[in-house]
């Protein structure tokens, strides 16, 4: 076993005695030289490293006639500190193109293994480093080069740098390849559960019967005795507060919590974080939500926009954003807790889907859109039971999910713990186990 010294840096701990700690700065330099023979616009990601703006959804692309010479050179080789590097850590580029003025790159000046440093910045300690100067120095603002030039980097000798490397580009694949499986596992879940939701609110739970078209493609045939209407024949619908209103000081205002879109996920509503405004005492009864309520997005991702959750009173009282429409049903005629499944069913996907107004991944929709939203109507008694059985069948499809994005979360934690173990000297990398 190696001996071990202090590096007093906390992030880092104890590395091996033959390595050095160097500022970053006599290792790497900063380039703001501008334009490149490859006129590729790059954009650094967290998942991806640095690549064409071109391979990326949701991207909002420059216009054709921009000159990209006056844009930052990238070479391959080069890392990126970009906008949320204290999230994700750099980025690393395998491209020649340019970048974003807004980025900062720089390349290494000394002899190093690039992959060992492309491990390094996308450490979990290097983060949380990162993290700290953007807190603690610049309260939340991008991170600076110089701040990064100035801070203290572990240096091993090139050989374990390259040893290192290799170690964990195999290892990290594996794992990858587990995760990968593990996401698909939960994605192959998450399709069940909709395609059992879409099956009891357009077929129903009573087995084979007489049935008829409905005249929706997304809907099919419905059961025969079972009708069809537009929701505004059996709800109304209410929107939420906007914000930014001016008062005078002579107002009487009351603090209330009120729920925005991130509040309103598939089937629950979250609260972990939850905002307050303060509000007319008329304001605050006009967009007070009641239990019963179905909550339904304006806008917002394109494969979730419009979805549907019951408000149980969770809060009282509370009210709910101008992007946040509050669906009341007649309860004789539509049950709310059918009309959340309807909206997480293919029926609702594909009816917002094909009704919205959308923008590359973001789409919104209208309260006309959602009155005119078309559904398929049993009797209330048999929505009860199609609730009912579906509250069963999808608690059991969700504890499965639970348990698969628990492992997923251990698996991803032992990477970035391999990771930092063997990055910063705790563990190290056997010849003999690479020539294995």
């Amino acid at each position: 076993m190696r001996e071990m010294r202090d590096s007093g840096i906390e992030w880092v701990g104890q590395i091996p005695k033959g390595w050095e700690l160097r500022r970053a700065k006599t290792l790497f330099t900063q380039s703001n030289s501008k334009g490149n023979k490859i006129e590729v616009l790059l954009s650094p990601t967290q998942k991806y490293g640095v690549v064409p703006q071109s391979q990326l959804e949701g991207v909002v692309q420059v216009k054709e006639d921009t000159d990209l010479q006056m844009f930052k050179t990238i070479h391959k080789g080069d890392f990126v500190i970009s906008l949320r590097s204290f999230q994700g850590g750099f980025e690393y580029s395998l491209y020649e193109g340019v970048c974003s003025p807004a980025y900062q790159v720089f390349y290494p000046t000394s002899p190093i293994c690039d992959t060992y440093y492309r491990y390094l910045f996308k450490s979990q300690s290097f983060i949380s480093k990162m993290n700290n100067l953007t807190v603690g120095i610049r309260e939340g603002k991008n991170i600076q080069y110089i701040d990064f030039a100035n801070s203290q980097i572990p240096v091993p000798p090139i050989a374990e740098q390259e040893r290192i490397a290799a170690f964990l580009d195999a290892e990290c694949a594996k794992i990858d390849a587990v995760l990968e499986k593990t996401r698909a596992s939960i994605e192959e879940y998450k399709k069940l559960k909709q395609a059992v939701i879409t099956q009891a609110v357009t077929k129903g739970i009573r087995g084979d019967r007489p049935m008829k078209d409905s005249g929706i493609e997304w809907i099919g045939d419905i059961p025969a005795e079972w009708r069809k209407t537009q929701l505004r024949h059996c709800a109304a619908i209410k929107s939420g507060i906007t914000l930014g209103k001016k008062y005078e000081k002579t107002d009487s205002l009351v603090e209330r919590p009120y729920l925005r879109v991130a509040n309103v996920q598939d089937g629950y509503v979250d609260l972990s974080v939850l905002t307050t405004i303060k509000v007319t005492q008329d304001e605050d009864l006009k967009y007070r939500l009641h239990a019963g309520d179905v909550l339904m997005t304006e806008g917002g991702d394109r494969d979730k926009l419009g979805r549907g959750c019951v408000w149980h009173g969770e809060i009282e009282p509370c009210l709910h954003q101008n992007h946040i429409f509050a669906v009341q049903t007649s309860k004789d005629t539509l049950l709310p807790e059918f009309l959340e499944y309807l909206t997480v069913s293919d029926v609702g996907r594909s009816y917002f889907d094909v009704t919205a107004i959308k923008t590359t991944n973001l789409a919104c929709t209208s309260s006309s859109k959602v009155l005119a939203f078309t559904i398929p109507l049993p009797s209330v008694e048999e929505q009860a039971e199609i609730v009912e059985a579906l509250n069963t069948k999808c608690a059991g499809i969700d504890a499965l999910i639970a348990k698969k994005q628990q492992y997923l979360t251990e698996i991803e934690n032992y990477k970035k713990s391999l990771i930092y173990e063997y990055v910063t000297g705790k563990k190290e990398v056997k010849i003999s186990v690479l020539a294995d």
